[in-house]
């Protein structure tokens, strides 16, 4: 078939999620005394008696009245938490279902079982291949960076966010997967086994005596693990680093602070404003900052994200590194995560974070102290401009 450009509107999507709570949460003529009943289900431990649920209640009784079909109490429970939170139309507070949520927390610890080894994120309107994994299937079989995941074993996933088409992916070890693609107008279909997937958080390479090190994201052992490294560089006359934080999505802000604490000594690395919790400051650790007079670089690109855009924004307001790259992605908030009755997950945005000098970059990202862009053609080639211009610095 020729490819046609079609992308999902924000739009549809809040209006599909409204749609959810209507039908979730109308489940009785009396909705204030069912919803109490509820209340613990949908992780509210205070119901008020003073909220006005009236408007749903006409919207039931007419349901009740005119629709031919049964309503099952489990979907209408389950599509009543994903409705309230999808209502709210902030794409970072997600409620999680038991499934989701031991995706989620897998995705975050590495954990992905077994796949083709593939990142990937939305980018112009599509879910993206962001990177292929080293040594993994979806490398050797030829899928590129930049590709837009299609389909699925056969099956049209275009319209799908990335953490569900990652679930489609996923499987048993051994078990084969399709994944069609379309590049440049065209699909290109790629069957392969799939595998388990090796997928630290980082790690360390040496030029001469630069040290290279690339974190994909920020788990409970980043901190520790970077910080094994850096106490290597002394013995192997390590006199620059290049920290690399492209694709980085983010993660614990706990793992940022511990990464920070190699070049700040003790010193202020975010301030978070919230409406409910008020004003706090996070600083890191003192005593640690054994590469506080180590020449660094920081790689950024549109995809660096969250954890990661605090860990580049305090290492510039402190001038303690060159920022190198492209505008990353602006995630200047916080979410905290909230676990649920029946093994669900709801993870809320509950702050704004700031950088040591009060900058903001929610929406507008961190603008690099020297701009260098790196094309997909680029990726797919084995150049990259930017590390280039790095080792140069």
């Amino acid at each position: 078939m020729e490819w046609k450009e079609k992308k999902t509107s924000l739009g549809n999507a809040i209006i599909i999620g409204v749609s959810l709570a209507i039908l979730g949460v109308v489940i009785g003529a009396n909705w204030n005394a069912i919803f109490g009943k509820f209340a613990p289900y949908l992780g509210f431990n205070d119901f008020s008696e003073s909220v006005d649920w009236s408007p749903l209640n006409e919207v039931y009784n007419k349901l009740a009245a005119t629709y031919n079909g049964e309503i099952s109490d489990a979907d209408i429970i389950e599509g009543a938490k994903r409705g309230m939170v999808e209502a709210l139309g902030d794409k970072y507070t997600v409620y999680m279902n038991a499934e989701k949520s031991t995706d989620f927390y897998n995705d975050l610890h590495g954990n992905v079982g077994s796949g083709i080894g593939i990142e990937m994120g939305l980018r112009d309107g599509y879910v993206r291949v962001l990177r292929t994994l080293p040594d993994n299937p979806a490398k050797k079989a030829g899928i590129l960076a930049g590709d837009i995941i299609y389909k699925v074993d056969g099956e049209e996933v275009w319209a799908l966010d990335a953490d569900e088409i990652a679930s489609r992916v996923r499987g048993e070890t051994g078990t084969e997967v399709t994944v069609t693609v379309v590049r440049d107008g065209e699909e290109k279909s790629f069957t392969m086994k799939r595998e388990t997937i090796n997928n630290v958080s980082a790690y360390v390479d040496y030029d001469g005596k630069t040290a290279i090190v690339t974190v994909t994201r920020f788990d409970n052992n980043t901190g520790t693990m970077v910080q094994d490294f850096a106490s290597e560089f002394n013995s192997k006359g390590v006199n620059k680093v290049i920290l690399d934080l492209r694709d980085n999505g983010g993660g614990y802000v706990s793992a940022a602070q511990d990464l920070l604490s190699l070049w700040l000594d003790g010193q202020k690395i975010l301030e978070q404003k919230s409406l409910h919790y008020g004003n706090t400051t996070t600083s890191t650790s003192a005593g640690k900052a054994i590469l506080k007079d180590m020449k660094t670089i920081v790689l950024v690109n549109g995809s660096t994200a969250s954890a990661s855009e605090i860990v580049a924004g305090a290492l510039q307001d402190y001038e303690k590194a060159t920022i190198v790259g492209e505008q990353t992605y602006g995630k200047g908030v916080v979410q905290n995560l909230f676990d649920l009755s029946g093994g669900a997950t709801l993870k809320v945005t509950t702050a704004e974070w700031y950088t040591p000098n009060d900058r903001s970059i929610n929406g507008d990202g961190i603008t690099p102290d020297i701009e260098v862009k790196r094309s997909y053609e680029d990726i797919n080639s084995m150049r990259d401009p930017q590390m280039k211009k790095a080792k140069e610095l």
